[in-house]
C-alpha cells in the first residue's frame, strides 16, 4: 500500500494531516539514514529559522492538498 493513496480528503484538517506526511516523508526520502536524521533533529528543533522553514514546507504542501480538494468544494 502506498503511504500517499490520495489527496482527496473530507475536511481540511485531514488536508493538513496529510501536508504533514507529506513534508516528513520528504525528509526521509531526502536522508534516508535515520540515525543521521536524529543526530540532526537536536540543531533544527532549537532554532527558531529551521522551524519557521518547516512550517512553510507544510504551509506549501497545504495548499496542493487544498486545491486537490477544490479548497474543500467551497
Amino acid at each position: 500500500m502506498s503511504w500517499l493513496p490520495t489527496l482527496i480528503t473530507d475536511t481540511p484538517e485531514q488536508g493538513y494531516e496529510i501536508a504533514i506526511k507529506m513534508s516528513r516523508m520528504a525528509v526521509k526520502m531526502t536522508q534516508p539514514d535515520d540515525a543521521a536524521r536524529s543526530k540532526m533533529r537536536q540543531d533544527y528543533s532549537n532554532n527558531a529559522e529551521s522551524l519557521i522553514m518547516s512550517s512553510h514546507v507544510v504551509a506549501t504542501n497545504f495548499q496542493t492538498v487544498a486545491q486537490a480538494n477544490d479548497f474543500w468544494r467551497r
